[in-house]
C-alpha cells in the first residue's frame, strides 16, 4: 500500500508543478508520476528533508523540486521544437 500511496503523491506533486507553471507534462499521469519522484528527489538533494512528509515525500521541496524539473524540462522541449522547424 505504501507503493501505491508514493505513486499518487507523486502524481499530484508533478500535476501540482504543471498546474503552477501553466505547463503540461509530457507523459499524462505517467509523465507527472516521474516528475513528482524525479522532482522530489532533486529538492530533497538541495534542500533537505523538512516541512510535512506525506508518503515519503517532504512536500514542499518535492514540489520545489518538482516545479524546477518541469521548467527545465519544458524549455528544452521548447527548443527542440524550434530547432525540428529550422530543418
Amino acid at each position: 500500500m505504501g507503493f501505491l500511496w508514493a505513486l499518487i503523491i507523486g502524481g499530484i506533486i508533478g500535476w501540482l508543478a504543471g498546474l503552477i507553471l501553466g505547463r503540461d507534462i509530457p507523459g499524462g499521469i505517467i509523465g507527472n508520476i516521474i516528475a513528482g519522484f524525479i522532482g522530489a528527489w532533486i529538492g530533497e538533494a538541495i534542500l533537505g528533508h523538512w516541512g510535512p512528509v506525506v508518503a515519503d515525500f517532504a512536500i514542499i521541496p518535492a514540489l520545489i523540486g518538482a516545479i524546477a524539473l518541469v521548467f527545465i524540462v519544458s524549455l528544452v522541449l521548447k527548443s527542440m521544437r524550434k530547432t525540428d522547424r529550422h530543418h
